[in-house]
């Protein structure tokens, strides 16, 4: 059967327009020359919270309880970047003391607050959470064909994979560091106590003994 030509005109303009629809639909591909020299590698920072749970008193923990939370974090192995919480359940107690003088042992502090873990406190213990992160570029290196385009599709996985391996605390990619407000200040410091040194050579030369003794 033939269509006529005004149903056939329509019915190709109907398909023009699907097809220009469906092309808009698709997400536009990131290795595309509209990305500019943005890389697509970024690092990737995840979490991981260790959790221990301790018997408490109203004077704190005993030296049963203390000596198993030092063997624990002798387990774990931590160290700077890690982050040690303490909850208990009607607040900051003695149990909070007694977890800071352990961890400092460990070169570390008892932060603030503590992350949200399912499961409450029991009367009667104290959770001590180890907070640990690490950074990486997933999906490097990236030699997936692009076409035309500013940059490669591995662009990006050798500085940010450095990056990601060197920096002490992977938080820092994500909150960064808060501004103390006295970098300027101890910067000047600096400068001033080295224009301020007299030199080496102000006070003589000491004299040295070419002979042996």
């Amino acid at each position: 059967m033939t269509l006529p030509r005004s149903l056939a005109a329509l019915l190709a303009i109907g398909t023009l327009f699907g097809t220009a629809a469906t092309a808009d639909a698709r997400p536009r591909d990131r290795h595309g020359p509209e990305r500019g020299v943005d890389s697509l590698n970024q690092p990737v920072v995840e979490r991981t919270d260790y959790v221990l749970d301790l018997s408490a008193r109203d004077d704190g923990l005993s030296a049963l309880e203390r000596a198993r939370l030092g063997a624990w974090f002798g387990s774990l192995g931590v160290g700077y970047g890690d982050r040690i919480f303490v909850e208990e359940p009607y607040g900051p107690g003695p149990a909070r003391l007694d977890v800071a003088r352990v961890a400092a042992a460990y070169g570390l502090l008892v932060s603030d607050g503590a992350p949200v873990l399912a499961g409450e406190v029991a009367p009667g213990t104290a959770r001590v959470i180890v907070s640990r992160s690490m950074a990486y570029v997933p999906n490097c290196p990236n030699w997936r064909p692009t076409g035309p385009s500013s940059t490669s599709s591995n662009y990006g996985c050798a500085i940010n994979s450095n990056l990601a391996a060197m920096i002490a605390d992977p938080i820092d990619l994500v909150l960064g560091q808060a501004g103390t407000g006295t970098d300027a200040t101890t910067a000047a410091k600096a400068i001033k106590v080295y224009r301020e040194a007299p030199p080496t050579g102000a006070k003589g030369l000491k004299e040295q003994s070419s002979r042996g003794q």
